[in-house]
């Protein structure tokens, strides 16, 4: 019995477990900018949205990679944070309005390279 009980526990640990790790995503995806304060306001957008527990920018790839509980937000709303705070992705554009408003420096779509 106390076998039983045991093996049972187990089980539901590790269904507990999986549970967890399935409420976490890890994704990797294009954002455009250009220098340190691109990074920082990148950073800073997707991390203040609800659910986002980890989120670095790759000034060189131009990457961010981010962490989130896909329970409390999705994708698309990270990337529509990034894009009201002037930067592009691939799928959701900053307006020209937000982007005529980020720092001369950091304005990417003029420039080929930097």
């Amino acid at each position: 019995m106390k076998r039983l009980i045991l093996i049972l526990v187990a089980i539901m640990a590790i269904s507990v477990s999986a549970e967890a790790q399935s409420k976490t995503s890890k994704v990797t995806f294009e954002v455009d900018g250009v220098c340190e304060m691109c990074k920082e306001r990148i950073e800073k957008a997707a991390i203040l949205t609800k659910g986002v527990k980890f989120a670095t920018w790759n000034i060189q790839k131009k990457e961010l990679y981010c962490i989130y509980n896909n329970k409390k937000t999705t994708l698309t709303k990270i990337k529509q944070a990034i894009a009201d705070v002037g930067h592009d992705t691939k799928e959701i554009k900053a307006t020209d309005e937000v982007y005529n408003g980020i720092d001369e420096c950091c304005k990417y779509r003029t420039l080929e390279t930097h």
